[in-house]
């Protein structure tokens, strides 16, 4: 959907968090490359990818921030909570133990965004519905108890990885429509188009967020 640098109204910040292994790496290679990577190395670090997408007629362009989801990088990864619209907490379908440490990440997710922030929670690995240890069921409960959008989805087949970004993007852009963001606020994740003569629309965030970023994407 994009044709040029300056094609959008909007930047909206994500972050992905969640277990290292969930597949966090793999959902960003394939909403922005519709490509799956096999095999590839955990993230180390931070990683960064960007796709404009379109919601009610608006071009947005969605700066996504993937998180290392080893217990080492966390105080390294948490500074990029700050400041993000939406957070999309990633466990595995297959491995329980990834589902049983989401309340420790919704609870940083919580703590180290804003209360607008868009936080959608994705079973990834719904190709592998035979290997599975968490049923829809029980996940989707624990994200009405808690307040998040659900679905699952596949890194590998591409089953519902667009429609976990699009809606992530329809919940923030129905949140400025409703007033309920500040776009003078430095904290909401959310910015208005830049002007042509302030440099590349493919600019980074400033401080500390890209300061940090670092390693090869990987399925972590």
């Amino acid at each position: 959907m994009a044709s040029g640098p300056y094609n959008y109204s909007y930047i909206f910040k994500y972050i992905i968090i969640g277990d290292m292994g969930v597949g966090k790496s793999c959902l960003l290679h394939q909403f922005t490359e519709k490509k799956f990577m096999a095999d590839c190395p955990h993230t180390i670090g931070v990683e960064f990818g960007t796709r404009i997408v379109e919601v009610s007629g608006q071009k947005i362009k969605l700066q996504i921030w993937d998180t290392a989801g080893q217990e080492r990088f966390r105080a390294v990864t948490r500074s990029y909570y700050r400041g993000a619209a939406g957070a999309l907490m990633v466990y595995d379908i297959t491995r329980r133990s990834t589902y049983n440490h989401l309340s420790s990440w919704l609870t940083d997710a919580r703590n180290l965004t804003n209360p607008n922030t868009v936080i959608f929670l994705i079973g990834n690995k719904s190709d592998l519905d035979g290997q599975r240890d968490v049923t829809y069921e029980e996940a989707k409960t624990f994200a009405d108890e808690n307040g998040l959008l659900f679905l699952e989805a596949s890194a590998k087949t591409g089953d519902n990885v667009e429609d976990v970004f699009i809606e992530t993007a329809k919940k923030i852009y129905q949140n400025i429509q409703d007033g309920n963001v500040d776009l003078n606020a430095a904290d909401t994740g959310v910015q208005l188009k830049p002007s042509a003569s302030g440099g590349s629309g493919d600019r980074k965030p400033t401080g500390n967020q890209s300061s940090q970023q670092s390693g090869g994407k990987g399925c972590c």
